[in-house]
């Protein structure tokens, strides 16, 4: 398979049905703009920033892979995890993380937001695969990270990888904060009956 192109492939349809589309959607039927991450300097708009930096740090790497051995070898390659399982490994979850998201997106419905919506309350989707995780769009995200580590295992994917992973580990606990605040005993019942991730 053109690891290329499958990234490049990979990384539009994922930004389309995980960001573009739905916001689009939302924004469409509600008059709701779903990008609440805001320019100033507490923790979720801070978040915001650096999950736009890490989201923009993927096409650099795919960037540089395109442009052959003499760029791609800044990104510091792994290359004892240069192997054909674990490029198949990586586009499976690369797959699985198009797909899953796709649904959980499409069940989240006009209660898409991109970071915590202070002035909207919008209903608390309890469905389909919000039954089995209270964060299955953030769960994509990190199968994404790691698919894309091990379709291009380097220093820059894992970087990728590991800071994504901190931030939506944040970004989480904030939003539960504020959904307890806003849903109560609703969403506490939630918390119990359903995990974290999965």
């Amino acid at each position: 398979m053109n690891m290329e192109l499958f990234l490049t492939t990979f990384f539009i349809l994922y930004m389309l049905t995980a960001f573009v589309w739905p916001t689009y959607r939302t924004y469409k039927r509600t008059g709701i703009n779903p990008l609440t991450f805001g320019k100033t300097e507490n923790a979720h708009d801070l978040i915001g920033k650096w999950f736009k930096f890490i989201i923009f740090l993927i096409p650099v790497n795919i960037g540089l892979f395109w442009l052959g051995p003499n760029w791609y070898r800044f990104t510091l390659p792994v290359w004892y995890l240069d192997h054909q399982w674990v490029r198949i490994t990586g586009i499976i979850l690369c797959i699985t993380s198009l797909v899953w998201t796709s649904f959980a997106q499409y069940q989240m419905g006009e209660s898409w937001r991109i970071g915590i919506d202070e002035q909207n309350k919008a209903p608390l989707v309890k469905k389909g695969l919000y039954t089995i995780s209270r964060n299955p769009i953030f769960l994509g995200m990190l199968f994404t990270l790691a698919g894309v580590f091990l379709c291009l295992p380097n220093a820059l994917s894992l970087l990728t990888f590991v800071c994504g992973y901190l931030l939506i580990q944040i970004q989480v606990r904030l939003e539960e904060e504020f959904l307890i605040k806003n849903y109560g005993e609703d969403y506490r019942q939630f918390m119990q009956q359903t995990r974290r991730w999965i």
